[in-house]
């Protein structure tokens, strides 16, 4: 294994391994391969699983890891990846949600005119009454 030590790998070859059987991760630049790990992780095998097929330096980070698991992180080790086959940024793109219509007058008017015509109706009706039982 000491030629693989600095093996380059690009970030297709590594998206390959990608299952419980054969998990590989792209940390810091390196790679790692953790699938014997996967059983032994305090966080879980979908943790790990989840964060194959990119650079998972962010998500190694947001957790916080202790300086020992930092250490047992070079008996995976298997070589280092192309940088330049990491995308430099990935492009943010919202969930699809369908058109909001920012001319809502027409509704609003229909709603006024839902409430005020039964009233206007109703109370042409008691004027009605009122005026036709008094005379």
């Amino acid at each position: 294994m000491g030629g693989e030590r600095n093996k380059v790998f690009s970030l297709a070859e590594v998206s390959q391994h990608n299952n419980a059987k054969d998990c590989w991760l792209v940390i810091h630049g390196k790679v790692y391969n953790v699938t014997k790990f996967l059983e032994d992780h305090p966080g879980g095998d979908e943790v790990l699983l989840s964060s194959t097929g990119k650079d998972a330096t962010n998500d190694f980070e947001d957790i916080g890891h202790s300086t020992s698991a930092v250490a047992m992180m070079d008996e995976f080790y298997v070589g280092d990846i192309d940088t330049s086959t990491i995308p430099s940024k990935v492009k943010y793109t919202p969930p699809k949600q369908p058109h909001y219509n920012q001319d809502k007058m027409p509704e609003f008017i229909i709603r006024i005119l839902q409430f005020l015509v039964p009233l206007f109706i109703l109370g042409l009706a008691v004027g009605i009454r009122f005026y036709t039982k008094s005379t």
